[in-house]
């Protein structure tokens, strides 16, 4: 699934693993979800919305 977290999360001036703690989940997945070899669980990408004042859908697009 396509996404534009990494560039949301620059934006912020966040590294991976600060956004991952802001997640409760490993700098991995984050850096996995960002190369788009992990598509995240549906209550995650609403947490990834939640820090980003998004909806799911300005950030992941299929």
């Amino acid at each position: 699934m396509k996404n534009r977290l990494k560039v949301l999360r620059a934006e912020l001036n966040l590294s991976q693993a600060e956004l991952a703690q802001r997640l409760d989940v490993s700098r991995q997945t984050v850096n996995a979800i960002e190369t788009e070899k992990y598509d995240p669980s549906l209550p995650l990408a609403f947490k990834i919305a939640d820090v980003f004042a998004l909806k799911i859908e300005d950030i992941f697009q299929p």
